[in-house]
């Protein structure tokens, strides 16, 4: 029987995209508390189920397909601008297909607008017509208002109208970068992508036998199965190691290996897979917030993972592609490495910033590693001992020292030069893999 949080989720998902969610009102439909009610909410917008904006309510929206990533709400884009909506509230699910700066004649500008498009423009009031007329939403900039009949035709059409007091320029860039961000975010893999959900699983519960085990072994050739109590709640992992040598008749929940350790849907790829070296487990099981099972993954599903990511075109660069693919081995000497202080490595005083301190000195060490035939450097530790302010457009020698490198640990002294002056230092140490 599903959880009464399940159930909310499950009438959220029931309702018509563009319908108004209230905590009071759901909670009172369906007989559960203001608290049960307002958790599930919050639980359907981090699966982009619903939207909250401020002075409008929590919608209903469309929940995104994976290729629609790089494309926004109107709903999105209110919250991102810190915007109101003036009309065409109703239209906040809609998706843009694309924006236009209003900042030409009104006769070209006709033009280029589209359906499902996004107007940004400033105090023009026929633009604000024209723009609805032709079916694409209007943001309106520098904090102003439109006409009544204009809102009137908003609603009509169901084509948000907002308003923000950002300039045009600064709400460009502020979209810009939110698709720039959910691009980034489409490349980082998470374990809701890869696993074998509950629906399609083998398990088993702990008041079965060993003799199930055999069963579920000769169905699937599988030989590991997650356990799970009559509340659906994760209570172990049985391997073939666990019944070995054990009577046919003894209870699962006897012989299971208990508490295994499991993730949540939002859980990185890396993350799993580094959880699965280092503890040499074969599945890991995802869990729901009440513990209750909802997928696994296994080390096989991994690797295929991290072979097509291998095989996919990168769309956005983080800081540490940026940092990475500005250092440099120098031609020479395969142990030194070079990097200049471009304007995406400083901070808002205009020197080099701490995160990209630890980067560069992380990435040269484990470069250097890889050069010495050592392995991969996956870092427990680093300690700075000090950092100089760097200034935008500097010259940095990267020098690290391996101090010690067995089998699977090392210890690398790194020290960074500008010019011939001693700008930064600091010491790792991590444990190796070999890929």
């Amino acid at each position: 029987m599903a959880t009464k949080h399940e159930q909310i989720i499950r009438h959220i998902m029931s309702l018509k995209v563009g319908h108004k969610i209230s905590v009071r009102q759901m909670a009172k439909q369906l007989n559960v508390s203001d608290g049960t009610a307002y958790r599930a909410i919050k639980e359907a917008e981090n699966q982009g189920l619903v939207s909250t904006i401020e002075r409008v309510g929590t919608i209903r929206i469309e929940r995104k397909k994976k290729e629609d990533f790089d494309r926004l709400t109107f709903a999105e884009v209110v919250n991102i601008i810190d915007g109101q909506v003036l009309g065409g509230r109703n239209g906040l699910h809609k998706t843009l297909n694309k924006f236009l700066i209003g900042a030409m004649e009104l006769a070209p500008m006709k033009q280029y607008i589209e359906a499902d498009s996004l107007l940004i423009v400033g105090n023009r009031i026929e633009a604000h017509e024209v723009a609805i007329q032709k079916g694409a939403a209007v943001l309106i900039t520098g904090g102003f208002d439109t006409n009544e009949q204009i809102k009137l035709l908003a609603d009509e059409k169901n084509l948000p109208i907002m308003t923000t007091s950002y300039d045009t320029f600064t709400v460009a860039e502020m979209i810009n970068r939110a698709i720039y961000d959910q691009l980034i975010k489409k490349e980082i893999v998470l374990v809701e992508d890869i696993l074998t959900p509950f629906d399609k699983l083998y398990y088993l519960h702990t008041k079965d036998t060993v003799d199930r085990w055999y069963d579920l072994n000769e169905q699937s050739a599988h030989t590991r199965y997650p356990v799970i109590d009559e509340k659906k709640r994760i209570c172990g992992i049985v391997t073939t190691k666990d019944i070995i040598g054990k009577d046919r008749s003894a209870l699962i929940g006897k012989i299971m290996t208990k508490n295994p350790l499991a993730v949540q849907m939002k859980t990185s790829l890396a993350y799993v897979a580094h959880m699965m070296v280092w503890e040499g487990i074969e599945v890991v099981p995802i869990v729901g917030e009440t513990n209750t099972l909802q997928g696994l993954v296994s080390r096989q599903d991994v690797l295929r993972a991290l072979q097509q990511i291998q095989r996919q075109p990168q769309v956005g660069d983080t800081i540490d592609d940026i940092v990475s693919s500005n250092l440099a081995a120098i031609e020479d000497d395969q142990t030194v490495f070079e990097t200049s202080v471009i304007p995406q490595m400083t901070n808002q005083l205009g020197t080099l910033s701490n995160g990209v301190f630890t980067t560069l000195v992380t990435e040269a060490s484990s470069r250097l590693l890889q050069h010495m035939k050592k392995g991969n450097l996956v870092l427990e530790n680093l300690t700075v001992f000090f950092l100089k302010p760097v200034q935008i457009d500097s010259q940095l020698m990267i020098k690290p020292t391996v101090l010690e490198a067995g089998r699977i640990y090392a210890k690398v002294d790194v020290e960074i030069l500008h010019g011939q002056k001693r700008v930064g230092k600091a010491l790792l140490m991590g444990q190796l893999i070999d890929r």
